[in-house]
């Protein structure tokens, strides 16, 4: 990714109103990937966003671009992001494009592309989109501009499509759940699902306004939901981010289910019903709790680079289905093409209802080993990570800790900080080896 320039792990992301994320360069982007797009013989993308106030004057400035090279347009609205990647597929259209800047605050937004098969675009046409950016923009004649339409039942649909992956056996008849959609984009969908299939939903952050969005609720804030289910002595809780591709979860005790313990429990269910693939794809960032359990069935356990693009590039080269991240993405390519929080949940439920067990129960089964992050600010021209005190330093803490834990240290791909992790069997004992380290770092900057 090291030689693009606008395009990161997820798309293009940034300030609203600052360069890239201004209406001039989304709509040259829309008409750069226009007249990729086209090239390739299509004439037809979908374009879905989030709650986002400036979803509108991106994705009017995107419904331009993409005219101006004479690429046709359905309008989703506000979509979840693995709705638009569903849809994308069952719409044959080239690309679906995403408007969303995922679980941060609405001020930041973002565009991101699905190809025809529901997947990131590949490496080869983001590259060949940044080309065309270096292009000056044009215009097909008026009688080729692209058109545009609404697609008024693509929420319906997705509803349907979320439905057909619970079990037409089961039922959620007698579970009271608390649903969070962190006043995104599954506002309109999450707590039909869970109402349909026969659960008794409580809504929480399904009121937006364009401005609250992960606003205190939702995947990155559990606190609001961790005390509604015990207020409301619900069985568990579903929380969502703002594009709802993130999943995280709360069991009757008000305990907050991360997603290491969500992919634990589904692959647990995959293995006793036969239906597991291989193993299971984490990171680097996976709590060492994950691979011990797992392990202990008989699963094989890889790990990938942070970020889900890196778990889904693993889960195909390995040939396996599973894959999470320990912040909620959770990836099962039985039932979606890519990381999806409503169907993870649906995993989840198909768990409880077959085992006849509660959330609290089934994650027993794997013990989270306590890890502890410092960050440690440096200079963008050092290189602490290469220095003779920290490379002993964590040589040390690795000898302490050979086969009861382990050290990761990695440049943050945001901020100029060092991330130092350990992880180990003691609390006391990791956040002093952990403090150790990031000393060693902090005197090498």
């Amino acid at each position: 990714m090291s030689n693009r320039r606008y395009f990161g792990t997820d798309g293009v992301r940034g300030l609203v109103g600052k360069y890239p994320i201004s209406p001039e360069f989304v709509m040259k982007l829309g008409y750069s990937a226009g007249k990729v797009l086209a090239a390739q013989g299509t004439k037809k993308v979908l374009i879905g966003k989030d709650t986002r106030i400036s979803g509108y004057m991106l994705e009017s400035a995107l419904e331009a671009g993409f005219s101006a090279a004479g690429i046709d347009i359905g309008l989703l609205g506000p979509m979840p992001t693995p709705a638009i990647a569903y849809l994308t597929k069952t719409f044959r259209a080239e690309a679906g494009i995403v408007i969303s800047a995922s679980h941060n605050p609405y001020y930041d937004n973002g565009i991101k592309f699905f190809s025809q098969d529901g997947q990131k675009l590949p490496d080869e046409v983001e590259l060949a989109i940044e080309a065309e950016l270096d292009k000056e923009m044009s215009c097909v004649d008026s009688h080729l501009l692209g058109k545009a339409n609404r697609i008024d039942d693509a929420a319906g649909r997705y509803i349907e499509f979320c439905k057909s992956n619970f079990p037409s056996q089961m039922s959620l008849k007698g579970l009271k759940i608390v649903v969070d959609c962190a006043h995104g984009a599954t506002y309109h969908i999450a707590p039909n699902v869970f109402r349909e299939l026969g659960a008794q939903v409580i809504e929480i952050g399904t009121s937006p306004n364009g401005t609250n969005i992960n606003d205190g609720c939702g995947a990155t804030s559990m606190d609001m939901i961790s005390k509604a289910v015990v207020e409301h002595e619900a069985d568990l809780g579903i929380a969502l981010d703002g594009d709802g591709d993130r999943l995280m979860m709360v069991d009757h005790t008000g305990y907050v289910v991360d997603g290491d313990e969500i992919v634990y429990v589904i692959a647990c269910n995959d293995l006793k019903s036969g239906n597991i693939r291989g193993g299971v794809v984490g990171t680097l960032m996976s709590n060492m709790g994950l691979e011990i359990a797992l392990a202990d069935m008989g699963v094989p356990f890889a790990r990938s680079k942070v970020g889900d693009r890196y778990v889904m590039e693993m889960l195909v080269q390995n040939g396996w289905q599973l894959g999470a991240e320990n912040s909620g993405h959770i990836i099962n390519l039985k039932h979606t093409s890519t990381g999806d929080g409503i169907i993870a949940a649906l995993n989840v439920l198909t768990a409880i209802c077959s085992n006849g067990k509660t959330l609290h129960e089934l994650r027993q089964g794997m013990t989270k080993l306590p890890q502890v992050l410092v960050n440690v600010r440096f200079s963008g021209d050092s290189d602490p990570l290469k220095a003779e005190a920290v490379v002993a330093a964590v040589h040390v803490v690795n000898e302490k800790l050979t086969g009861r834990g382990r050290v990761l240290l990695r440049k943050s791909g945001t901020e100029p900080l060092i991330r130092v992790m350990v992880e180990g069997p003691e609390l006391e004992e990791v956040t002093e080896l952990a403090n150790n380290i990031a000393d060693a770092v902090k005197s090498a900057c």
